[in-house]
């Protein structure tokens, strides 16, 4: 599988610059914003191989850190659903902001507790995502009001033996108001080590987002472009 061209960039969100690699493969249609989950960060490499499936099937990704070193040395700032979701919502603004001429439409991916920080993301009218992807994910703590208010189609994907996830996804699920889908992958645990299970996950999501966020294929060099760090 091909890696796209990745440039490195810094993305500033109130009073932090948080790291991250953005990949645009030529003539992309979209792009999907990674948010990983507790203790993990822009290198997860379950993340790094959806993103290379993504870019195969024509789209790009933002990968990035959402917490700087010294926040994530506090366990209870992982979980602080609020703070990851408005760094998401910052690091949405400053792609937009980078974008010139046509607007690529944006996704979510979130794993984890960046699954629910990616859903109360979504719930912002001003997020503009079109799609919305949950790998492994607790959208349990987005909260029922978030749940009810996203609009973007949402896809909830849980590991058949992530038995008490399976549960929360399905509260979850049944708060949702989108057009919505859970699929749980056969013999996957929490996280997908089992041999075939994460290559599904890839699979469903370069679908989801397939149906629902690609655009009319681009012209290289239109759309979101690279930034360079600073």
């Amino acid at each position: 599988m091909t890696q796209p061209p990745t440039t490195e960039v810094r993305i500033p969100v109130g009073d932090v610059a948080l790291h991250g690699v953005l990949s645009r493969p030529p003539g992309a249609r979209g792009i999907v914003v990674f948010a990983h989950g507790s203790g993990s960060s822009r290198t997860s490499p379950r993340n790094t191989y959806v993103a290379r499936v993504l870019a195969a099937a024509g789209f790009g990704s933002l990968l990035f850190d959402l917490l700087t070193v010294e926040e994530d040395r506090d366990y209870t700032t992982r979980f602080d659903i609020g703070l990851l979701s408005l760094r998401l919502l910052g690091a949405t603004r400053w792609l937009r902001d980078d974008a010139q001429e046509n607007v690529l439409p944006l996704g979510y991916f979130g794993a984890s507790t960046g699954a629910a920080a990616a859903l109360v993301a979504a719930a912002e009218p001003a997020a503009g995502v079109a799609a919305v992807v949950s790998r492994g994910g607790r959208p349990d703590l987005a909260g029922a009001h978030a749940l009810g208010r996203v609009r973007a189609a949402t896809l909830l994907i849980v590991g058949g033996e992530d038995r008490e996830v399976i549960l929360l996804n399905r509260a979850a699920y049944a708060e949702l108001r989108c057009e919505k889908e859970l699929s749980i992958v056969p013999g996957a645990t929490h996280l997908f080590e089992e041999p075939g299970t994460l290559e599904s996950v890839a699979r469903l999501a370069a679908a989801w987002f397939t149906r629902h966020l690609a655009g009319p294929a681009a012209p290289a060099g239109a759309g979101v472009k690279p930034r360079p760090s600073s």
